[in-house]
């Protein structure tokens, strides 16, 4: 999970290294393009973004990959990290 390439400051970069500012900005961003209709779905990613943030805040943490996985694993279906039933070719 921390080696997923996600793309924030016009790159893909490993989810375990980015930083609060990094992780924050994807929040803002994802923020930014929740409108009606399908975008509305992206309302509960944006927020748990903004809940990742927040928990590197709390934890005094430097990086994703510092805060510990009883923290990061239920957040990671919520980012879109990995897709919510495990794998995107897994049925519903």
């Amino acid at each position: 999970m921390l080696a997923t390439s996600v793309f924030v400051d016009g790159a893909n970069h490993p989810f375990g290294e980015l930083t609060h500012g990094q992780v924050r900005a994807r929040a803002e961003e994802l923020r930014a393009v929740v409108g009606w209709g399908p975008t509305a779905r992206v309302v509960p990613v944006a927020l748990a973004w903004r809940e990742l943030a927040a928990a590197l805040v709390r934890a005094g943490a430097s990086s994703v990959a510092e805060l510990p996985a009883e923290v990061l694993e239920p957040l990671a279906p919520q980012l879109w990290i990995v897709p919510p039933n495990g794998g995107l070719l897994d049925p519903a």
